[in-house]
């Protein structure tokens, strides 16, 4: 179509000034489009790539993601995904956060690789580990791939040309054997301030934890019609992954699981995450423990589980591992074991 046969009209003013330029495009089987610009220029390239791209069926509507702010698409995304998932909570202060930031002003089809990139370095000097700003960003990613899945906007997630943080590599913290000055090693001082706190309930959830490898969640949501003492397992219907599991427990676990009341609610152990958290940390420090979290304590697991000669298809079953990539750092531990069969067969040779 040449330029001048473009539907471009001016705009002025009462006194005949003139403002700018629209484009109105009316073409059957698709809505009508209306754009203003202030340049011809920009006006007759607008008309000519719309009609062009309606003519090749290749033309999207983009107005709606032109229109949308990342504000007003993280509260739709907040009412229509977060609402449903287990972590709503985390996950709806996480969303009321980035409202505030000058990005959420910006709308979804103006927000570009670069615009991620900086966020990214701005939370990242702002202190926050490279995992909490992956988290971030995922919610991010995943906001624009329902955006373009389920609320029909042709958006590029620019979430995916921005590089995510390198994790550092993964915490070898462990309970430490060597013994104090009174003989006690790390696990025998962190028992003994479990069972002296006055929650009674610190002594047993860590003892489980370190006999199953269960994560915090789990084991403080795990219900008595779940638990088959038994058969020595515990089943956990929705875990951290979305995927139930059936955890084994060791002769220890169903001693510690055994010897706890039932209570009327049904869970095995009725308390707050948010409290337990603070008994437990209170518990560390009394027990002159330094940097160690309740996280570590799987870790704990996990190592014994492989020195105990488990493989790594066994021990992804009870930890809940998706990836086996994860556990493959503690490849190291039975490595130890296969040089001493080694040694003991040269020896014997």
């Amino acid at each position: 179509m040449a330029r001048g046969q473009l539907p471009i009209f001016e705009r002025r003013t009462d006194d005949g000034r003139l403002m700018g330029y629209q484009v109105k495009i009316r073409k059957q089987g698709f809505p009508h489009i209306s754009h203003q610009f202030d340049r011809l220029a920009d006006a007759e390239r607008f008309a000519l790539d719309t009609l062009q791209a309606m003519t090749a069926r290749t033309w999207t509507d983009r107005r709606e993601a032109e229109r949308m702010t990342l504000a007003a698409a993280l509260d739709r995304y907040k009412g229509e995904v977060t609402v449903g998932k287990k972590s709503a909570y985390g996950e709806g202060c996480l969303i009321e956060r980035l409202k505030r930031l000058r990005l959420a002003e910006y709308s979804l089809a103006t927000i570009q690789g670069s615009d991620i990139a900086a966020y990214r370095d701005s939370r990242s000097a702002e202190g926050a580990s490279a995992n909490t700003i992956r988290i971030e960003l995922a919610l991010l990613s995943h906001l624009y791939t329902v955006a373009a899945s389920d609320w029909g906007m042709p958006l590029v997630n620019p979430v995916k040309l921005a590089r995510k943080p390198k994790l550092p590599r993964g915490r070898d913290r462990r309970l430490d054997p060597k013994p104090d000055e009174e003989g006690r090693s790390e696990e025998d001082r962190l028992l003994v301030a479990c069972k002296a706190s006055k929650s009674r309930h610190l002594e047993p959830i860590v003892r489980l934890a370190i006999e199953t490898g269960m994560r915090r969640g789990e084991i403080l949501s795990l219900q008595w019609k779940h638990v088959d003492l038994h058969h020595g397992t515990a089943h956990l219907p929705e875990t951290k992954n979305g995927d139930s599991r059936t955890v084994p427990l060791s002769p220890e676990a169903i001693r510690v699981l055994a010897g706890l009341p039932r209570s009327i609610d049904g869970k095995v152990f009725p308390i707050g995450e948010s409290g337990f958290v603070h008994t437990f940390q209170r518990a560390c420090e009394k027990a002159d423990i330094a940097g160690l979290t309740f996280h570590d304590l799987r870790h704990e697991a996990t190592s014994r589980f492989f020195e105990r000669g488990l493989d790594l298809m066994e021990v992804a079953s009870i930890t809940g591992h998706k990836s086996l990539s994860m556990l493959k750092r503690y490849t190291h531990l039975r490595a130890r074991d296969l040089a001493k069969k080694l040694g003991v067969g040269l020896q014997g040779a």
